[in-house]
């Protein structure tokens, strides 16, 4: 496949088939995410991966949609402040690092045939006492990885490129 139908084909998958990921693949995929750039080369990221079914259980309840217990993998993506580059005026960049970081890993799910969802709208600090993470670790993101059950067709309704970009300056539309 090709970068542009990898990246046209990616979309949320919320069903997966009872079905375990092999490993040589989750680490395929982890290894896209680790050579992903960030900025000054910090790569502030720590990827725990959730293949107990009762972990999974329990990690699964800090997200309202019980869905996410079905995933065979669980990828959670931690961003350490302590290690991100920061700009002059302040500014932390260790969620963008995570953000390019977490685009990799979805891609490279796509070309392996696996399916992911981006999922933010969770209890992130129950979710880092479930854990027992150190305090330097902050849950950005999880990651459920799987077969999905279903080709599904991604439901992109996308703007237009004169919607999203202005030449030589910003002009309003």
């Amino acid at each position: 496949m090709s970068f542009s139908e990898i990246a046209e084909k990616r979309h949320s998958v919320r069903k997966f088939k009872d079905m375990d990921v092999e490993k040589e693949k989750i680490l395929q995929i982890l290894e896209a995410g680790r050579i992903a750039p960030s900025a000054v080369n910090y790569q502030p990221w720590h990827f725990i991966i959730l293949t107990d079914r009762n972990i999974i259980s329990k990690v699964a309840q800090v997200y309202p949609a019980k869905w996410l217990q079905n995933a065979p993998v669980i990828i959670v993506a931690c961003g350490d402040h302590s290690q991100s580059w920061k700009r002059k005026d302040g500014k932390d960049y260790c969620d963008i690092d995570l953000a390019i970081s977490i685009d990799h890993i979805m891609l490279a799910a796509v070309d392996l045939g696996l399916g992911t969802c981006w999922v933010c709208a969770f209890d992130a600090q129950r979710c880092h006492e479930l854990l027992d993470l150190p305090k330097n670790l902050e849950v950005i993101s999880l990651v459920p990885l799987g077969y999905p059950l279903e080709e599904g067709k991604p439901e992109k309704i996308r703007k237009s490129i004169s919607e999203i970009v202005s030449w030589d300056g910003y002009t309003d539309k």
